[in-house]
C-alpha cells in the first residue's frame, strides 16, 4: 500500500489558496508589491477623463477584481517586519548616499572631489560588558585582568573568554547590579538631540578654527551630511555619518582650497567633545558622546587610508533597515510591565525595557515618552536623516519609481500622458485590512525570493559589463 505523504498545516493552507479561482490575479498583485509581507488591502475606484471633453478614458474599480481589493506594499523599512519593502528602502538609501559621494540623481559629479569623511559616533560606557574583540583577524580575550578582580557585588570585573560576533553573551554586563541602566536609557532617549546639537555646533567650531564669524562662514562653506543610527549589542545606539564640505551653494559649489579633510576631521572631533546635554533633577546627569570617535576619509572606488565611497554607501544602507531587534529586544511596542517578563529578549534588554517603564512614571521624565519607546530601549529618534543639500531625497526616489510604473501602465492601456494637461484622474480609496490571509504568506515569500534572485543576477551582470 502506497504511503500518503503528510504536509504541514501551512503547506496545506497554501495549496488550498492556490486552488481558489482568484489566485492568479492575487499572485500578480503580490508580485507587484515585491512580495510584501504585510500588504495593505485597498477598496475603491479610479476614473480618468479627458479634461477638455469630459470623456471617460479609463475606469478601475476594485469591485471588478476577482479578489475584491487591490494590494499595495506596506513600505516598512525594517527587515524584521517586511524583507521585501526593507530591500527597496535599502536600495533607495544606497542611491541617496552614493549620489552625495559620486554625483547623480540631480547632484553634479564634481561632488566627488569635495572633502568628505565617514564618522562613527558612539555612546559612553555605562558599565563593563562582554565584547567581541579581534586584531588582525584573530579573536582576542573579552576583557583583560585588572587590579580589582571583583566588583562591590562580588562578581568578576574581567573576562578571559573569546566571544565570537554572534555570541549571545556579547553586550551583556559583567555585573548587572553595577550597570547604570538609568544613564543608558536616558542617553538613548537624548541621542537624537545630541546629534542635532552636533550639527548646530559644528559651523561655530569651523568659524572659530578659521577666525571668522558664522555669518562670514556661511558665505564660504557649507557642511552637508547623511547619517544612520545603529544599535550596538550593548543596547546603545551609535551613529554612522557621511559628512561633506561644500561651497556656500551646496554640492554644485566647490569649497575653498583650504577646506581639507584634516580640517574637517579636526572640526568634527572638537565639536563632538564640546557638545553636552545637562539634565537637572534628583540625579543631575550630563550626556555626551563616547570617547570612541572614528573619522575616516572617503575616497572614490579605492581603499587607501580611508574607505571607498561604494563601501560607505553599502554600509549605511545595510543599517538603515535594522532596528533595536539587533540588540536583543523586540520590534513592537511594550506598554506594560507585566508584558516584559514573557518577552523573548536578552536579560540586558529586559532590564533596559523595565527601566524605561519605571522612569516614565517619574515627574522629571514626563516629557520623554519612554513608555512609548521602551521596546527601542529609549531611543526615539529617526534612524536615517540627511541635511537638505546632501543629495536627493527618499521621497524623490519613490516618486520617480511611481511615475515610471504609472507611465508603463498608461502605455499598456493606451492612455495619454497626464503631463500634457489633457487628462484628469479622480480616485477614492478606503482601507480594507493589512497582512496576508490563511495560506498566502507562503506564496508571498516565494515571490519575494524570486524577485530578489532576479535582482541579484541583474546586479552581477551590470557589474561585469561595467568592469
Amino acid at each position: 500500500m502506497t504511503e500518503v505523504p503528510s504536509f504541514s498545516a501551512d503547506v496545506l493552507a497554501a495549496m488550498e489558496r492556490a486552488a481558489m479561482p482568484d489566485f492568479g490575479r492575487w499572485r500578480r498583485m503580490v508580485y507587484a508589491t515585491g512580495g510584501c509581507a504585510q500588504p495593505v488591502r485597498l477598496r475603491g475606484e479610479r476614473i480618468t477623463v479627458d479634461a477638455g471633453t469630459g470623456e471617460v478614458l479609463d475606469v478601475y474599480r476594485t469591485v471588478d477584481e476577482p479578489t475584491g481589493f487591490l494590494l499595495t506594499a506596506c513600505g516598512n523599512r525594517r527587515a524584521s517586519r517586511c524583507p521585501a519593502c526593507s530591500a527597496t528602502y535599502k536600495d533607495d538609501t544606497y542611491h541617496l548616499i552614493i549620489s552625495g559621494l559620486r554625483g547623480g540623481k540631480g547632484v553634479p559629479e564634481d561632488v566627488s572631489t569635495h572633502p568628505r569623511v565617514f564618522a562613527t559616533f558612539t555612546a559612553p560606557s555605562f558599565g563593563a560588558v562582554h565584547a567581541h574583540r579581534e586584531k588582525n583577524g584573530k579573536t582576542l580575550p573579552c576583557r583583560p585582568r585588572c587590579d580589582f578582580p571583583v566588583c562591590v557585588h562580588g562578581r568578576p570585573e574581567s573576562c578571559g573568554a573569546r566571544h565570537d560576533r554572534d555570541d549571545p553573551q556579547a553586550g551583556q554586563p559583567l555585573c548587572a547590579s553595577c550597570y547604570d541602566y538609568e544613564g543608558a536609557v536616558l542617553w538613548n532617549a537624548h541621542a537624537g538631540r545630541l546629534w542635532r546639537e552636533f550639527t548646530k555646533t559644528v559651523p561655530s567650531v569651523f568659524a572659530r578654527l578659521l577666525g571668522v564669524s558664522r555669518t562670514d562662514l556661511r558665505g564660504m562653506l557649507r557642511v552637508s551630511y547623511a547619517k544612520v543610527a545603529e544599535y550596538q549589542v550593548r543596547g546603545l545606539v551609535h551613529f554612522h555619518a557621511v559628512i561633506r564640505l561644500d561651497g556656500p551653494g551646496g554640492p554644485a559649489d566647490r569649497p575653498p582650497d583650504w577646506a581639507t579633510v584634516p580640517l574637517l576631521d579636526k572640526a568634527i572631533r572638537q565639536t563632538a567633545h564640546q557638545v553636552v546635554i545637562s539634565m537637572h533633577g534628583e540625579r543631575p546627569i550630563s550626556l555626551r558622546w563616547g570617547e570612541q570617535l572614528d573619522v575616516r576619509p572617503v575616497y572614490v572606488s579605492t581603499d587607501l587610508d580611508g574607505m571607498s565611497d561604494r563601501r560607505v554607501a553599502s554600509y549605511v544602507a545595510k543599517y538603515a533597515t535594522k532596528g533595536a531587534e539587533s540588540a536583543g529586544t523586540v520590534d513592537r511596542p511594550v506598554r506594560h510591565s507585566w508584558e516584559v517578563r514573557n518577552l523573548d529578549v536578552t536579560e540586558h534588554a529586559r532590564r533596559m525595557i523595565y527601566t524605561c517603564l519605571l522612569l516614565d512614571d517619574l515627574p522629571e521624565y514626563r516629557d520623554l515618552p519612554l513608555r512609548q519607546w521602551a521596546h527601542m530601549l529609549g531611543y526615539r529618534g529617526h534612524f536615517s536623516t540627511k541635511s537638505r543639500h546632501y543629495s536627493t531625497t527618499l521621497g524623490a526616489l519613490r516618486q520617480t519609481r511611481a511615475d515610471y510604473r504609472a507611465a508603463q501602465a498608461r502605455m499598456l492601456q493606451g492612455l495619454p500622458d497626464p503631463g500634457q494637461g489633457n487628462t484628469l484622474t479622480v480616485s477614492e480609496w478606503t482601507y480594507g485590512g493589512t497582512g496576508h490571509r490563511n495560506g498566502e504568506s507562503f506564496w508571498a515569500e516565494l515571490a519575494r525570493q524570486h524577485i530578489a534572485a532576479t535582482r541579484r543576477i541583474t546586479r552581477v551582470r551590470d557589474e561585469e559589463d561595467h568592469n
